[in-house]
């Protein structure tokens, strides 16, 4: 879990390192398919944006949260040929 201001900066540099699926989440909603869809494994929150309690029931969220798999892997195969170009 990564934690800034608004968590926009973090994001996008654990998103440089490779292997990293980081995303910035403001709700639980977001770092439910987060998890689901995009199999994100670092979470990104705005100490700014999310008061503590709502973080909390986000990470929670995000960290109970299981990917999909499916028809997801796809992009996640595309996210891995970046990395690797």
């Amino acid at each position: 879990m990564l934690i800034c201001g608004t968590g926009i900066g973090m994001s996008i540099a654990a998103n440089k390192m490779k292997g990293i699926r980081a995303a910035l989440c403001h709700d639980e909603f977001s770092a439910r398919f987060a998890r689901a869809h995009n199999d994100a494994n670092v979470l990104a929150l705005g100490a700014r944006v999310v008061g503590p309690g709502l973080a909390g029931s986000i990470l929670d969220v995000f960290l109970t949260g299981q990917f999909e798999g499916g028809r997801h892997e796809r992009r996640l195969r595309k996210i891995a040929s970046i990395e690797e170009a």
